[in-house]
């Protein structure tokens, strides 16, 4: 494998793209093809056998690019299907999953918030996670219709504002004094979770986090790309382009494909 060969990550859409951005920021010098299976979203939905089938079929895309190592940009994928691309595959994965560590080991009032895809809250992964903090209360959350609305590019929009405010309200009234994102495509709601939740109430993501253990691990496998020759950056989608070029801002190559 070469070192100037691309990072590869999937997503059940355009949400990964948070995920991206962090690791674009820390590794610039990185190619990278992103993949966003849009015509499947959202994988939340969905059950196990199905998230792995559709996980091994964007790692195999990613692979035949030549990808040096595979980044989950999905929660609810990571959650279901990592131990079987790892199990099935030669290469490193990263996977994503709710920070609910930073958030149990600094509460306060010892009750935090998580807003995520049925997929993720139901997984094995997730309650594993979930079961280390017995002296911390979690307020789960179904996000139902986020994802929709965001890969219709309805971020927003008084109909978003309105199901947000409906999942936060009972979460403040629990005394949640952090909100753990659990879903990649969540943090493009932060401005408007932000004028539904009290200043005191810290938000997380994974998307930092994410950023440093690719590092780690591609400087690990001795793949961290040091060359400073013309970076590529493309973008895949099998669904209308358009809110992908919007989201970023349509600074990058983005292709529609068949996949």
């Amino acid at each position: 494998m070469k070192k100037n060969n691309p990072i590869g990550l999937f997503d059940s859409g355009i949400g990964g793209t948070s995920i991206w951005t962090e690791i674009n920021k820390l590794l610039p010098l990185e190619n990278s093809i992103y993949l966003a299976d849009s015509k499947n979203a959202p994988y939340g939905l969905k059950d196990k056998e199905e998230i792995i089938a559709l996980s091994k079929k964007n790692t195999e895309y990613l692979l035949n690019k030549n990808c040096k190592i595979i980044v989950v940009a999905c929660n609810t994928a990571t959650t279901n299907a990592i131990k079987e691309l790892r199990a099935t595959y030669d290469v490193p994965f990263i996977g994503i999953e709710p920070a609910i560590k930073p958030a149990a080991n600094n509460s306060k009032t010892h009750t935090i918030g998580i807003l995520a895809t049925k997929g993720t809250l139901n997984s094995d992964l997730f309650h594993k996670a979930a079961s280390l903090f017995e002296d911390v209360k979690i307020v789960e959350q179904i996000g139902h219709g986020l994802v929709q609305l965001i890969e219709n590019g309805q971020i927003n929009t008084p109909e978003m504002f309105d199901l947000l405010k409906s999942y936060l309200k009972p979460m403040i009234e629990q005394d949640i004094d952090f909100l753990v994102l659990g879903c990649s495509h969540y943090p493009y709601l932060i401005p408007q979770i932000k004028k539904i939740l009290p200043s005191k109430i810290k938000i997380i993501d994974s998307g930092e986090a994410v950023a440093k253990q690719t590092k780690k691990i591609l400087i690990q496998n001795r793949l961290l790309n040091t060359s400073n020759t013309e970076i590529s950056t493309i973008f895949y989608t099998n669904s209308d382009s358009k809110v992908l070029n919007d989201i970023l801002n349509n600074q990058y190559e983005v292709i529609e494909e068949n996949f």
